[in-house]
């Protein structure tokens, strides 16, 4: 059972960096700042999986993967907000 929560783990780490990559592409044409955001969240929690999969015990219920967690959907929630603010000419 170790080693399917270790595929798995790995998978999630790997798209969610696939996924930040994405829409680091996406920033680099258009230079909107919802996509870096995006980004910078998606890459977050994809290296803090990649870690988590790499612990002895891959109990998440630790306070540190957590906060990590709270950081990459906070961006996100941040994202939403900026884009839905009106902008001064």
């Amino acid at each position: 059972m170790h080693s399917l929560n270790f595929i798995l783990m790995g998978a999630i780490a790997m798209a969610s960096v696939t996924t930040g990559v994405f829409f680091l592409r996406f920033w680099k044409m258009t230079k909107d700042r919802f996509f870096l955001f995006f980004a910078a969240s998606f890459l977050i929690e994809g290296i803090n999986r990649f870690f988590l999969g790499f612990m002895d015990d891959p109990n998440d219920n630790s306070t540190i993967y957590y906060v990590i967690r709270l950081l990459a959907y906070g961006l996100i929630l941040i994202a939403i907000v900026d884009k839905n603010l009106p902008r001064k000419k």
